[in-house]
Order: C-alpha cells, then sequence, then structure tokens
C-alpha cells in the first residue's frame, strides 16, 4: 500500500489523524496539532486517488464516485484499524483516516473519573456520550463496551458506521454490525435487534429522529443503549434529544426521556502541558429525581444548578473538571480557557 509508510510513522507518533487531500502534502495530527510530512511532494489529483483508491474495494469505489463521500474502515495487519471518511473538495479528492489502536484501551488506563465505573454496571437505560469530533467519544464507549464484556455474561450489539474498536468475545458475547456492509441503515438495525434478544446496544451515533426515537425504545423495555451525540454540555445534549421530534411529541419524549435516560458524559480531549499526549476533561450528569423532573418540565437550562450540587452523586461541571486538571498541573491556564464553557472563568 502506498501509504503505509505514512501510516507507520503516524502510528509510531501516536497520532490521531492522517489528511491526504489534493493540493497538500500528507499531513498528521499528534497530539492536536497538524504536522506536514515535509518530504513529501503536494499530492496532485492523480497521486492522491492513487493513494486513497488502494484502500478501497471495488464497490467502495463505484458508491464514492456516486455519492462522493463515503465512511468505511481499513486493517494494517499488525499495526492498526482506520476510520476512513473520502470526499471531493474545490482541488480533488481527499480524505481523513482516524487511527484505531489494535489494542482496547481500559477505563483505567484512559484515566476516566471513578464514577464512570457506575456505567457498565447498569442494566437499563440510556447512557448519552457527548463532545465533538475527536474528543475521545467512541475509545470512552469501547471501554466501557470491554468493561461489561470482561465482566458479566451479556449479549451484546454494536452497530456502526463504520466498525471502529474490534472486540473479542470474553464473558458476553459481542456481535458488531457495520452500516452497508451488514445492514442497509441504523434503523433498520435497530428494528431487527429488538428481535436478537441483546442486553447492551452500542448505537455509533444518534443521527435522526427515527434512530433516536428506537433507542429510547430499546432504553424503555429494559435494555442498555449506549450512544453518542455531537453536543457541548450535558443540558444540550438533552435538548438535542427532545428537538428531535415534532412539537406535539415533545411533552411525551420528556416523560419518556426522564424515565429512561441514565447519564450525559460531555468530553474534551486537552492538551498536556508536558506535551505528552492529551488528557480528557469531563462534564458528568447523572439522572436522579431532580434531573428527571427538570426534564419533563421543560426546565433543562437549571440543569447547571444540579450539576453543581451533584458531586456527591458523582457529577461534576466542565468547570470543575478543568479547575482539577489545572491544579494538578497537567493542563496549561491557556488551554482551560480556550475550553471553559463560556459562562465561566479561570
Amino acid at each position: 500500500m502506498k501509504l503505509d509508510k505514512i501510516f507507520r510513522t503516524a502510528v509510531e507518533y501516536k497520532a490521531s489523524d492522517v489528511y491526504i487531500t489534493t493540493g497538500s502534502k500528507p499531513v498528521i495530527r499528534i497530539h492536536g496539532d497538524l504536522v506536514e510530512v515535509s518530504e513529501h511532494e503536494p499530492l496532485s489529483e492523480v497521486l492522491a486517488e492513487e493513494y486513497i483508491y488502494e484502500t478501497m474495494n471495488d464497490l467502495q469505489k463505484e458508491t464514492f464516485k456516486k455519492n462522493l463521500d463515503l465512511d468505511y474502515a481499513i486493517e494494517l495487519s499488525g499495526v492498526a484499524r482506520m476510520r476512513v471518511n473520502v470526499f471531493v473538495q474545490r482541488k480533488g479528492i481527499a480524505a481523513v483516516f482516524r487511527i484505531i489502536p489494535s489494542k482496547i484501551t481500559t477505563m483505567d488506563e484512559l484515566g476516566l473519573p471513578a464514577q464512570l465505573k457506575k456505567l457498565p454496571e447498569l442494566r437499563n437505560g440510556i447512557v448519552l456520550i457527548t463532545g465533538p469530533t475527536g474528543s475521545g467519544k467512541s475509545t470512552t464507549l469501547s471501554s466501557i463496551v470491554h468493561h461489561i464484556n470482561t465482566s458479566r455474561r451479556s449479549h451484546i450489539i454494536t452497530i456502526e458506521d463504520p466498525i471502529e474498536f474490534v472486540h473479542e468475545n470474553k464473558m458476553s458475547i459481542i456481535d458488531q454490525r457495520e452500516i452497508n456492509s451488514h445492514t442497509r441503515s441504523f434503523t433498520n438495525a435497530l428494528r431487527a435487534c429488538l428481535r436478537e434478544d441483546p442486553d447492551v446496544l452500542l448505537i455509533g451515533e444518534m443521527r435522526d429522529l427515527e434512530t433516536i426515537s428506537l433507542a429510547l425504545t430499546a432504553a424503555e423495555t429494559g435494555h442498555l443503549v449506549l450512544a453518542t451525540l455531537h453536543t457541548s454540555g450535558a443540558a444540550k445534549a438533552i435538548d438535542r434529544v427532545i428537538d428531535a421530534f415534532p412539537p406535539d411529541q415533545q411533552n411525551q419524549i420528556r416523560t419518556q426521556f426522564s424515565e429512561s435516560l441514565r447519564a450525559v458524559v460531555w468530553q474534551n480531549l486537552l492538551k498536556r502541558r508536558d506535551g505528552k499526549g492529551r488528557v480528557g476533561a469531563h462534564e458528568i450528569l447523572f439522572n436522579n429525581h431532580a434531573v428527571a423532573n427538570l426534564i419533563r418540565k421543560s426546565k433543562t437550562f437549571q440543569v447547571q444548578s444540579v450539576l453543581e450540587t451533584g458531586i456527591q452523586e458523582g457529577m461534576q461541571t466542565m468547570e470543575r473538571s478543568l479547575k482539577d486538571l489545572l491544579s494538578q498541573g497537567l493542563i496549561s491556564e491557556e488551554t482551560a480557557s480556550e475550553y471553559m464553557p463560556a459562562h465561566f472563568e479561570i
């Protein structure tokens, strides 16, 4: 594979992404910073196509030419898996390769807050992991699934686009399904899985009304649902779920969601002060009577006050998390300020 050397270099330097784009030199993201592969020439359209097309099979090439963008995964034997998005931009073809470590990282190895150990112990309801692209949502979900897999007997079904972390059966049975390869859509897979006797469902992304609706139904009917959302903040995640529904259904959904929600985790990955990688900052909301009441009464703007007073229940605000990382010397004041919610100050 023509990209083999670049991929191996990226993995060696613990990079998160590789960018191949017409008109630019290849670029690697290391600890959040973009670094050019300086010895490489800028990619012509022909060379960029050669590099990227070599990572696709014939069906993927046909689909890409028809749709002009495509998600899939590749595996560099013995090195890493990669989640790939290929698209067309002004100068020609481009692709972003997200590096997925071959070894699944545990919750302890990730340095996740201790109170998140409650999540794999849940037996039903819905858990939302939120944050921007590149904030480690998939890695956190994978560590939760790994904890369940190694600690209890469950049937776990994952629905992903594409499959990222590959799980082998330990104590649990894990069936991993990929959109387009193993099922036509998230909604088709979700409808089918309710007849497949799962204990745990992992939904790669809740993208639309039907997926969100089916996820809530699954959570309400005794399954543990783990899912991601591209939102910032626990309250915004709650609003995002409810606002996906038509206005005439939202009162009913508020009641349903208030009963099935178990936790919302909002996370960001921040550059460490010593330059040795990145560290996670987490806002953590656990559902309780006060939170459920605010959801039912459409007063999610008051969730922030519950986060601030719910320390004994394991809750924490993003502000608290950033200040703790700052006091431990793990991040700089500049980094803390960059990620601090707008209504707070360092």
